[in-house]
């Protein structure tokens, strides 16, 4: 082999080799897992009273400040909440934390909410009600379980995380517990909501549970 030739030869494997080594371009799988969804969803905290649109009791406020501390290493980068007193102080804390601004979203339309969280991808927080809670969960492709417990029940957490493989959900309590909930709850356990999202897309209103 001659030397020009060697030269040639060498170029061309080296060219090779570099091409190899070159990162996916974007669209690959870098930035389909990138897009991932992270949603966080919990319903407001106890409230003071029963009017329509009560402020937080200490205990809620309490209660937010526990969520807070629970999502303090979450990533978030927006936060969600219903105009309502009750949900929006419960969605405060964690939005003061992140230096965020509160979103208002309607619970009335939630597959709005549901299109505009998938279409942006990321890691969210939505604040809502005993019904609008698990209806979105379950809009989401995620499993509600059993009906939240209006009375007594403020400690739910979701977490959804949607991919390409699917949509997986991670339900967990925050804060002070609720003792008139079983300690754990088992995957196999999950039931269909009282507010379905079937029920919720065929009359496109939702009156708000609590």
């Amino acid at each position: 082999m001659t030397k020009v030739v060697l030269i040639k030869f060498l170029i061309i494997s080296m060219g090779i080799l570099l091409w190899g080594c070159t990162p996916a371009p974007k669209g690959g799988e870098d930035s389909a897992e990138s897009s991932s969804l992270v949603v966080f969803l919990v319903r407001h905290a106890e409230k003071v009273d029963q009017s329509r649109d009560p402020d937080l009791s200490e205990e809620g406020y309490a209660r937010a400040q526990a969520l807070a501390k629970a999502l303090a290493d979450a990533g978030l980068e927006r936060v969600f909440s219903s105009d309502y007193i009750r949900t929006r102080e419960t969605a405060r804390p964690v939005a003061d934390l992140y230096g965020l601004e509160i979103e208002e979203y309607d619970p009335s339309d939630l597959y709005d909410l549901a299109d505009a969280l998938r279409a942006k991808g990321g890691r969210h927080l939505v604040v809502g009600h005993s019904n609008t809670t698990p209806a979105l969960v379950e809009i989401l492709g995620g499993e509600a379980g059993p009906a939240i417990v209006e009375e007594t029940e403020y400690d739910r957490l979701y977490i959804l995380t949607i991919g390409k493989e699917g949509v997986e959900t991670v339900l967990l309590r925050y804060g002070k517990p609720c003792s008139s909930l079983p300690s754990r709850i088992k995957a196999s356990s999950l039931l269909v909501p009282q507010t379905s999202a079937s029920a919720l897309k065929a009359s496109h209103t939702l009156g708000l549970s609590g």
